[in-house]
Order: C-alpha cells, then structure tokens, then sequence
C-alpha cells in the first residue's frame, strides 16, 4: 500500500458516520448486510448512508454485490488488513523497541 492510498483510506474513516458503518459492516463477517438492515441498525436517513458509503467504497474500504433487488454491502477485509499493515509495518523501526524485537524472532 502507498502512502497517498493509506490516507484517503484513513481520511473516509475520519468521519464518525462512516467509521461507526466501517465498524458495523466489520463486525457483520463475510455475509455483509443488506443496505437496509445497515440503516436500520445504525439509525440514519438512506440518503446519508448512501452518502457514506459511496466513500467508503471509493476508498476500497468495503463492496457492494447485488443480488436480485437486494444490495449488500462487505468490509473489504484484504483492504483493512493492507492498512493495519501499512500502519504496523514500520511500528518502531528507527528505535529498536522491544515489539519490533519479538515479532522478528517469532
């Protein structure tokens, strides 16, 4: 992952809306949620979802697959992991911690 991609990424979760459907579409597993169900548990207007979401799937945070007149919506879990990973990969580099340490000897 580069720099500029970590960002945006971090920049739509920035957002308290968009972090609390992030959180909520991770907590769902590979099934995801329909869009309905999604607002209904997170209690916002379709309009405002729709808004957040089309972020997050810019981003490549999370994807939709519709079935039939359903749509359904997934955290993109190889995306979240490349974050995680962006953000850990250099975790105490320039000081030698004591994390950095024994993930190497692991």
């Amino acid at each position: 992952m580069n720099l500029e991609q970590a960002a945006k990424q971090l920049e739509a979760l920035g957002n308290p809306i968009r972090l609390q459907v992030y959180r909520t579409l991770v907590r769902a597993g590979d099934s995801g949620l329909p869009v309905g169900r999604l607002q209904e548990r997170l209690r916002i207007p379709a309009s405002t979802l729709s808004h957040h979401l089309q972020r997050l799937i810019a981003t490549g945070l999370v994807t939709q697959e519709r079935r039939a007149t359903t749509l359904i919506c997934r955290a993109n879990y190889p995306a979240m992991n490349g974050l995680i990973g962006f953000l850990a990969d250099e975790c105490c580099a320039d000081a030698g911690c004591v994390a950095s340490r024994e993930e190497a000897a692991a």
